[in-house]
């Protein structure tokens, strides 16, 4: 993915707007996260939005978790099938188990929400006290998420119609039943989109929730855990290719 002419480097709001709708993009989603996110610039252009703040919402992934939270907002007033027969309960944590290199992929912005509400459980027993792989957000006892209002896009979109798939999943069995809704996908596909339309001006990360949690409540503080938990570039599009299909 790249602009269909190189230019300048984007310095201005006219610019950076130029770059975007000149991306060369594949698969639908890419292709509606490029115009949602032209939709959220006209408005902060027409707002007269400084470019240094327009940049600050694109680089911590602010403007791709609002986008996102529009969707799951969308979703949720006309939910599928599969999600009204969801049969996701209390204490179900299977869904929070973050195995792997992703280790669950966050944003900066999500991570900037996270934080204090970590803070605030440090030298509590964690999410490992029950499985080696669980988030350790989680109270070991109940299994109930103790930071629920500052959950990542990644959490608030998970859901599954067995929860007995979910535990089966956890365990390596292949078993259908979990999903995760659009949102994720397309908050990926957002930031995904924005880092290609600022390539050579900022660096658009993404972060490990486990990672950035198990450091927070070890100690550190936002810019240490930041830096434990960030990812490799590569990360963002693996994570959003398998998502979105391609």
């Amino acid at each position: 993915m790249a602009p269909r002419k190189q230019g300048g480097k984007p310095r201005d709001l006219p610019t950076l707007r130029a770059r975007l709708d000149g991306l060369r993009l594949h698969g639908e989603v890419q292709a509606r996260a490029r115009s949602l996110l032209l939709v959220w610039l006209d408005a902060a252009i027409a707002q007269g939005v400084p470019f240094d703040e327009v940049l600050r919402a694109l680089k911590s992934g602010a403007a791709a978790r609002t986008i996102a939270a529009a969707e799951l907002q969308r979703i949720g007033a006309n939910p599928p099938d599969a999600l009204l027969r969801a049969a996701c309960a209390p204490g179900c944590a299977f869904c929070c188990l973050l195995p792997g290199d992703d280790g669950g992929t966050i944003l900066g912005a999500e991570a900037r929400a996270l934080h204090p509400a970590l803070v605030a459980l440090r030298g509590q027993p964690d999410g490992s006290a029950w499985h080696p792989d669980a988030c350790p957000v989680l109270d070991p006892q109940s299994r109930m998420c103790r930071a629920y209002d500052a959950r990542p896009m990644l959490c608030r979109a998970y859901f599954s119609t067995d929860a007995g798939a979910c535990e089966a999943n956890a365990m390596g069995q292949p078993v259908a039943g979990a999903a995760v809704l659009g949102s994720q996908g397309l908050m990926l596909s957002v930031q995904s989109v924005a880092r290609a339309a600022l390539a050579g001006v900022a660096t658009l990360p993404s972060y490990a929730l486990a990672r950035f949690a198990r450091a927070t409540l070890d100690g550190a503080d936002l810019t240490e855990a930041l830096r434990a938990s960030r990812h490799a570039p590569r990360m963002l599009e693996d994570e959003r290719k398998r998502l979105t299909g391609g």
